[in-house]
């Protein structure tokens, strides 16, 4: 549905119009006859759709030639793109911005020329293509000559410069294509790409397609064509150019369901190819696992794998060409192991897009669940067939754990929701679309089981192979394959509706013989929250065991439900989440939550994270005792792995910051020595990567919230150590996984002049993990004698834009310093925007989520009533952290009560 622009917005846009050019490039404004501008005169730009284009106008080919020269400031070239016309006009809408196009024709099908003109029209590149005539229905060509900047802050075509070089990169999803072709960015509307770059002599040049042939040209130059793609979208639109290693790998063999090889190729910036072996090793196997599982061939001719000096987020699925940001990726052949457990994971995912995503394309972004969604479970599904003992399903189970925070709120969103407007699709990549998709999925595969639905979703790639499909084609697919309407249901029920099912339990003993469960189901809701107390039901995959030793399954879909016990008589505990699988939450009445505490070791780990996650909860939501939760919390520690024994932390830490006094510091340092302190003991000399990872969160929670003086003496040394601070260097004492927690610690305890120092090592390493890990250290100095450096750092050209915004943010978590660097920031929130990358400017609300002050937030509807209008999309941001501030407040008492209970809970354990 086409939205129109307000007439009050006209005259803006109208003025927009006259300098649709205007961006430093060179500029050629076209000239237009008075014909041409006549047409232009009658056109309503009020038109102009905010989201979806029109129908009717479709492209079938593109024709890109480029020259890239990431030395320079500015690239130009010409696209021809075939369009179908259905109907006959006088104008079409595509998409640009900040393009100068200087030329646009029409070739008509008959070989006339018809003069068009192209102008900008919405902030979001929207634009239009007005034609000095009316165009036939048919099929016409479009050509266009124009220029533009590369960007400097991480979006569409961008230019970075490490290490002395240049490189140009671009950066396509979502709506980015668009900033440097002027064209269709929808990823709906997929087309052929045929590709030409002339780039200076010598570099690599990098697209979707594989590369045909170089000749040189005049000016010390080549020109690179490569083979036109498969019909494709604009977001997975790939160049780069630049000095890059070339690292050149044997071709992946023939596979089952792949007869042709796959070359395969890394790519990174100059000097750094060796730290690809990695990522370049584990690749082959990984595509092999994945055309196994889905029975279908990997559907590209090459694959490379290009690690970015800078890129805006960890990394983009471009077809046949996937791109980290090089910290994901640049970890040596001997990474730290939770190094490496994010690249197999990161890897995983991309490989996973190639199928979904790319192959079959959401038409829309409402539907962005069915590549993103899809993609996160793909981590698991491939990588526990390559690691089987890594605890990737753990892992899996923690993520979808995760979405519930951000589901929990009113102001989230449905995993499927309408996007009208394009400020606001990349709203829709958050961990509802991502991990609340994969906590879905999982709960199906798992439920019907994998025999039963993975066939049905290699049909489903089959049936949309090379084209799009949305959610009730999807729906149709698996349903018609599968023959079970449950499984269909139970998709709709938990993609269609925003929320986390609360299941509340009542065992009924009243007859011995015949034990009945009595099952609830609403909309979890915790204390302070504004969701509305509604009739919303859910279609559950329900699974519960008990001390019968039998587990029972049900779809639940009505408000309340019984179900008889199977072995008849009453348990003395039941599990309301059987093997940890179902996305939701559940609460018993205490006797219960004490009969499943005592035994918490005897379940399975995925079981153990559900009752640790269901009990804060519970917790939150007013309906658990302090007390009880602590014992949850004392069983954790107790557990073999490191997910459940981690996962306490983030809520400990929440409740340290918010709703500690000084008077209770001690007891909660006390409650923490005496669970962690011997885990840490015991995991320090370990070989095995899981305890190494448990070693170094436990080491951070110690320092940084715990506040232990011997873990943090332990972490400055070792940081002090490896960045040379008055002592030689050591860069064997810190690997990369405990950066982070050492440099911060160094920063607040080292001494006033280890910033200095800091700032001066971030210039001689060339470490990609350090400089991220480094600069939220720096944000994490709670000096007021360092305030004025660190806010001068943050816009200054010594921090790359994702860093800047990763130090704000960090900043603005600290208590000691965070009312000045909150004051800082609201005085200086126009540059901080210039200065962080285009694509999260709409999370700048998120700045304030270490909030929990009515004054704070306040001043932060004030900040987005006068700035929001420069970071577009801001509104579901600025709702979410709203309400997180709120819900902080309401929670001040039950936080009280869990802190003043930590000295009798350190008694009972010690007992």
């Amino acid at each position: 549905m086409n939205k129109k622009i307000p007439l009050a917005l006209l005259s803006a846009a109208l003025l927009s119009v006259t300098v649709a050019g205007c961006n430093p490039a060179e500029k050629a404004p076209q000239k237009i006859d008075q014909e041409s501008s006549a047409q232009m005169t009658a056109l309503d730009i009020r038109e102009a759709p905010e989201g979806k284009l029109p129908q009717g106008v479709k492209p079938s080919a593109y024709h890109l030639d480029l020259t890239l020269d990431p030395r320079k400031d500015t690239f130009s070239g010409r696209v021809a793109i075939d369009i179908q016309l259905d109907q006959a006009g006088n104008h079409i809408w595509l998409h640009g911005k900040n393009l100068s196009v200087t030329k646009a024709t029409a070739q008509l099908a008959d070989g006339r020329e018809v003069q068009a003109s192209y102008r900008e029209v919405l902030d979001s590149g929207v634009a239009t293509v007005e034609f000095s005539e009316q165009l036939p229905a048919g099929s016409f060509t479009l050509q266009m000559d124009y220029a533009a900047d590369f960007d400097r802050n991480l979006a569409g075509l961008f230019k970075v410069e490490e290490q002395g070089n240049a490189y140009a990169l671009a950066k396509s999803e979502s709506i980015q294509a668009r900033k440097y072709l002027p064209g269709f960015d929808e990823p709906g509307l997929k087309a052929p790409f045929s590709i030409s770059l002339t780039v200076p002599e010598g570099y690599a040049a990098i697209s979707n397609g594989p590369e045909l042939k170089r000749e040189t040209v005049p000016g010390g130059m080549e020109k690179v064509t490569f083979a036109t793609t498969p019909p494709m979208s604009t977001y997975l639109l790939s160049l780069s150019v630049g000095p890059f290693d070339v690292v050149e790998r044997a071709a992946i063999p023939p596979s089952k369901y792949r007869k042709d090889p796959i070359p395969l190729r890394g790519f990174a910036r100059q000097g750094r190819g060796g730290d690809m072996n990695y990522i370049l090793d584990i690749t082959p196997k990984m595509v092999e696992t994945f055309e196994n599982q889905l029975q279908r061939p990997y559907p590209f001719k090459k694959l490379d794998i290009i690690a970015a000096p800078q890129w805006p987020s960890g990394a983009t699925e471009l077809s046949a060409a996937i791109t980290y940001r090089e910290q994901r990726i640049l970890v040596g052949d001997n990474p730290a192991p939770g190094a490496r457990l994010a690249l197999v994971e990161v890897h995983a995912h991309e490989i996973a897009h190639m199928w979904f995503g790319n192959q079959v394309t959401p038409p829309w972004w409402d539907d962005l669940w069915l590549k993103e969604g899809f993609a996160t479970w793909g981590e698991p599904l491939a990588l526990r067939i390559m690691e089987p003992e890594g605890g990737h399903d753990l892992n899996a189970a923690t993520y979808a754990i995760g979405a519930m925070q951000l589901d929990s709120l009113a102001s989230t969103r449905a995993i499927r929701e309408p996007v009208s407007d394009n400020n606001n699709i990349r709203n829709a990549y958050d961990s509802i679309t991502y991990s609340k998709s994969l906590g879905v999925i999982n709960m199906v595969d798992n439920y019907f089981g994998a025999e039963k639905f993975r066939p049905a979703l290699g049909r489903y790639l089959e049936a949309f192979n090379g084209g799009e499909a949305d959610s009730p084609s999807f729906y149709k697919v698996i349903g018609k394959e599968t023959n079970t309407p449950e499984l269909t249901e139970t998709f709709r029920s938990f993609v269609e509706q925003k929320g986390v099912p609360q299941l509340e339990l009542a065992l009924d003993c009243s007859i011995p013989a015949q034990a009945k469960l009595h099952v609830t189901q609403s909309r979890y809701k915790p204390l302070g929250s504004p969701i509305a107390t509604t009739a919303q039901q859910w279609s559950i995959p329900f699974c519960f065991s008990s001390d019968s030793g039998t587990q029972q399954c049900q779809i639940l879909t009505g408000k309340e439900e019984t179900l008889e016990l199977a072995a008849g008589s009453c348990p003395s505990w039941v599990m309301p989440n059987a093997q940890g699988s179902g996305y939701y939450r559940w609460n018993l009445p205490e006797p219960q939550w004490q009969a499943l505490t005592e035994r918490f070791t005897q379940f399975a780990p995925t079981e153990q994270l559900s009752i640790i996650d269901s009990a804060f909860a519970a917790f939150e939501a007013g309906k658990l005792p302090a007390p009880r939760l602590l014992d949850v919390v004392r069983q954790s520690a107790k557990a073999d792995k490191r997910q459940v024994i981690t996962m306490p932390l983030r809520y400990l830490r929440k409740y340290r910051d918010n709703y500690l006094d000084d008077a209770e510091r001690l007891a909660f340092l006390n409650f923490a020595q005496n669970l962690y302190l011997p885990l840490l003991s015991n995991s320090a000399s370990s070989e095995d990567a899981d305890q190494q990872m448990l070693h170094s969160a436990l080491l951070g929670f110690m320092a940084l919230v715990a506040e232990d003086p011997d873990t943090r003496n332990q972490l400055m040394e070792k940081a002090t150590a490896f960045t040379g601070f008055n002592t030689e260097r050591d860069p064997q004492t810190l690997n990369s996984d405990l950066y982070e927690a050492a440099l911060t610690v160094a920063i607040q305890d080292a001494g006033e002049d280890f910033l200095t120092h800091l700032i001066k090592v971030r210039t001689e390493l060339d470490d990609p993990r350090f400089e991220n890990a480094s600069a939220n250290a720096i944000g994490s100095s709670n000096s007021p004698k360092q305030i004025e450096t660190i806010q001068k750092l943050a816009l200054s050209e010594q921090m790359g834009p994702r860093e800047s915004f990763a130090m704000i943010r960090y900043a603005l978590a600290q208590p000691l310093v965070q009312e000045q660097h909150w004051a800082w920031l609201r005085n200086n929130f126009v540059q901080v925007v210039d200065k962080i990358p285009a694509q999260i400017r709409r999370h700048t609300p998120a700045f304030a989520n270490a909030f929990c002050d009515k004054k704070q937030l306040d001043e932060l509807q004030q900040l987005f009533a006068q700035h929001g209008k420069l970071t577009p999309g801001y509104q579901r941001s600025l709702a979410q952290t709203e309400e997180r501030i709120q819900l902080c407040m309401a929670l001040q008492e039950k936080g009280q009560s869990l802190m003043e209970a930590l000295p009798k809970s350190v008694a009972l354990a010690n007992k």
